[in-house]
C-alpha cells in the first residue's frame, strides 16, 4: 500500500512538472509578427473623393534641407516579441481573433520602479511576477499582471546621442570622437533646437557607461545619453472580421457630419513613421513632401502606409481628413526607431511648414526628443501622439506622456477599451483602433490594430479644426477635443478614455469659422457636463474659453518632469 502510495505521488508530481513546463513554453514561444495584407473586396458604401489641394502650393518632389544630409550605416535591427495569451483587464475582454504584442520596454515590481515609471536594473521581473524579489509580498503582488513581458534594451547598445560645440568642422568631430574610443556615425546641426548633435559608437569594447563619464567631460561636448529607442504602435490581426471595420470607425467619430464641413483642405500633417506607399489609390495627390530620416533604400512599409490612411484616405474608404497634405517622414526602419532619427524627423518637420505632426510610436522618457518637442510646441505646433501597447501595467510610454503632446487611447467597435492600451492621468482622448481597415502597400488593405491608428484618427480631426480656423492655437484645440469629446467609462474624465471618444462633428461646430462668429457647441452629443465639478482637482486641466487666436502668442511649454494630467 504504501508502495502504491508513492508511486502515485511520484506519477503526480511528474505529470505536473510536465505541464508546468508546457505552460512556460507556449508562453514564452518566439514569434516574429507579419503584415497583413487583405485583399478581399471591401464593401464600403463612402464615395470616391479627390484631394482639393490649394493648385497654388506645390508639393516640393526634392525639397532643400535645412540640415545637412548625412548617412547612417545602422541598417533595421530585428525586433523579438513574444507570444501573449489572452489577458484580462478588468471588464475589457481580450478579442479572441487578435494577437496581441508584449510589453515594449521593462516591466517590474513596485520596490524595482524608479519615480518616473522606469525599471531598475537590480530584477526586472515578467508581468507574471518571474523576477526574485526579496519581499515576498511584492512578488505575490506581480503575479496580477497577466500580460508577460518581452525584455529588450531601451536604447541600441554601444550607441551615444551627445549635444557637441556647434563650431567642430567634421574633421573635428572625427578627432574628437577617437580621441574617446569611439566612431562618429552622423551629425548636424538642428536649428529646432539651436544645438549640434552627433551619433557616436564604442569602437573598442569598453563599458558604456565608463566611456559616457570619459566623453561627458571632454570640454567640445554639452550632454551624451543613450540613443534610445522607440517603436511602432500597431498590433496585426490573425483573421478578419466580418463587416467593415473602416465603416464603424467612421461613425463613432462622426466623420461624415464633419466632412459636411471640412475635410482638412491646406492643412499639413507630418507622419513621422515607416515608408509610405504615396501610389497607393488611397493616397493619390496627398504626399506632398517627403524625408527619409534613415538614409535607407527600404521600401513603403505596412504600418505608415496604414497611418497614411487612416488620416487622407480618399478612394474606397475614407480617412479623417481626406484632403490634408502629408510630409512622409520615414523614421523606421522596419519597426524601430532611434532617438537621432526622430530628433532629425522632429527637426524636419518644423523647418517645412508642417502644423500637425503625428507619432504613432513610443519609448522611454527622452532627454533630447523631450527638449526638441518643447521647440516644436512653442513654435505652435499640434502634437499627437499614439499613448502606446503596452497595457494597464506598463509606466508612462513617450512621447505620448509628455504635457505638450495629446495622447491617444484606443476603442473598439462596442466602445470598450482596448485591452493592450496604455492607461494614465496623460490619457487626453480616445478614438477608434482596434481592427481598423486600412490600405497596405502595393494597392493592397489590412485589418489592424492598435493606439496608433487612434491617435492617425485624431491627428485628422485636427486637420479639420485648423481648416474651420486656422488661428486655433494647440491648447485651444486640445481644449476643444476635450471638452466635445463622447464621454465614456465611469462619469467624468478617467485615465483610460482621458475626456472620452473624439466626435470630429462636435469639434468642428464649436470652433468658429474663420472670420466668423462662435458656432454653438453642436446638438446630439453625450459629453457629460462634468467640467465645473473638476475645475478645482489637482492634476486637472479646467476646461475654460481658450483664447482662439493671437499670432503673436505661442502655447506654454511645460517643463513638468512627470506626464501632466490632460
Amino acid at each position: 500500500m504504501t508502495g502504491n502510495s508513492e508511486s502515485r505521488v511520484r506519477a503526480g508530481a511528474y505529470a505536473s512538472s510536465i505541464g508546468a513546463a508546457l505552460l512556460v513554453a507556449s508562453c514564452l514561444g518566439v514569434e516574429v509578427a507579419q503584415a497583413q495584407a487583405i485583399t478581399r473586396t471591401p464593401t464600403i458604401s463612402v464615395p470616391s473623393r479627390t484631394p482639393t489641394i490649394s493648385p497654388s502650393i506645390a508639393p516640393r518632389v526634392s525639397p532643400p534641407l535645412s540640415a545637412r544630409a548625412v548617412s547612417v550605416d545602422r541598417g533595421p535591427r530585428p525586433i523579438t516579441t513574444a507570444r501573449i495569451p489572452s489577458a484580462r483587464i478588468g471588464l475589457t475582454p481580450v478579442l479572441p481573433y487578435a494577437r496581441y504584442s508584449p510589453n515594449l520596454y521593462p516591466a517590474c515590481t513596485a520596490p524595482y520602479r524608479s519615480a518616473d515609471g522606469e525599471c531598475l536594473a537590480q530584477a526586472s521581473a515578467g508581468g507574471e511576477g518571474s523576477g526574485k524579489s526579496g519581499n515576498k509580498k511584492s512578488a505575490r503582488k506581480g503575479r496580477g499582471n497577466n500580460t508577460p513581458v518581452a525584455v529588450i534594451q531601451r536604447g541600441f547598445a554601444d550607441e551615444f546621442v551627445a549635444e557637441i560645440d556647434g563650431s567642430l568642422s567634421v574633421t573635428e568631430a572625427d578627432e574628437l570622437a577617437r580621441r574617446h574610443g569611439l566612431a562618429r556615425v552622423a551629425s548636424e546641426n538642428f536649428p529646432l533646437i539651436g544645438a549640434t548633435f552627433g551619433l557616436f559608437r564604442i569602437t573598442d569594447g569598453r563599458p558604456a557607461e565608463t566611456v559616457r563619464r570619459e566623453f561627458a567631460a571632454d570640454g567640445s561636448v554639452r550632454s551624451v545619453q543613450p540613443n534610445f529607442r522607440y517603436v511602432l504602435q500597431d498590433q496585426k490581426s490573425s483573421v478578419p472580421v466580418e463587416g467593415d471595420p473602416a465603416q464603424y470607425a467612421l461613425a463613432k467619430l462622426r466623420l461624415p457630419q464633419a466632412h459636411a464641413l471640412a475635410h482638412g483642405a491646406n492643412v499639413t500633417i507630418a507622419v513621422i513613421d515607416s515608408g509610405i506607399d504615396a501610389k497607393h489609390p488611397e493616397l493619390a495627390n496627398s504626399v506632398a513632401d517627403s524625408f527619409d530620416a534613415l538614409g535607407s533604400a527600404e521600401g513603403p512599409h505596412v504600418h505608415g502606409t496604414g497611418i497614411a490612411g487612416a488620416i487622407v484616405a480618399h478612394a474606397r474608404l475614407m480617412g479623417s481628413a481626406p484632403e490634408a497634405r502629408i510630409i512622409a517622414i520615414r523614421a523606421f526602419g522596419g519597426a524601430e526607431s532611434s532617438s537621432y532619427i526622430i530628433l532629425r524627423s522632429l527637426n524636419y518637420a518644423a523647418e517645412h511648414g508642417a502644423q500637425i505632426i503625428n507619432m504613432s510610436f513610443a519609448g522611454p522618457k527622452d532627454a533630447i526628443i523631450e527638449r526638441a518637442i518643447a521647440a516644436t510646441a512653442a513654435r505652435g505646433l499640434v502634437l499627437i501622439a499614439a499613448a502606446g501597447n503596452a497595457g494597464a501595467k506598463s509606466p508612462p510610454l513617450y512621447p505620448a506622456a509628455n504635457p505638450n503632446v495629446i495622447a491617444v487611447s484606443a476603442t473598439d467597435q462596442q466602445d470598450r477599451l482596448f485591452s493592450a492600451s496604455n492607461r494614465g492621468n496623460y490619457i487626453a482622448v480616445a478614438a477608434p483602433g482596434v481592427e481598423i481597415f486600412l490600405p497596405a502597400p502595393a494597392g493592397k488593405y489590412q485589418v489592424t490594430s492598435g493606439t496608433s491608428f487612434s491617435a492617425a484618427h485624431v491627428s485628422g480631426v485636427a486637420a479639420l479644426l485648423l481648416e474651420r480656423n486656422h488661428a486655433l492655437k494647440p491648447e485651444a484645440l486640445r481644449m476643444t477635443l476635450a471638452k466635445t469629446a463622447r464621454d465614456l467609462g465611469s462619469p467624468g474624465r478617467d485615465d483610460l478614455f482621458g475626456d472620452g471618444q473624439a466626435d470630429a462633428f462636435a469639434a468642428v461646430m464649436a470652433v468658429p469659422a474663420d472670420s466668423a462668429t462662435p458656432v454653438a457647441a453642436a446638438s446630439g452629443t453625450t459629453k457629460r457636463e462634468d467640467a465645473e465639478k473638476r475645475r478645482g482637482e489637482p492634476g486637472s486641466r479646467a476646461i475654460e474659453q481658450p483664447s482662439l487666436s493671437g499670432s503673436d502668442e505661442k502655447s506654454a511649454v511645460s517643463q513638468a518632469d512627470r506626464p501632466a494630467a490632460r
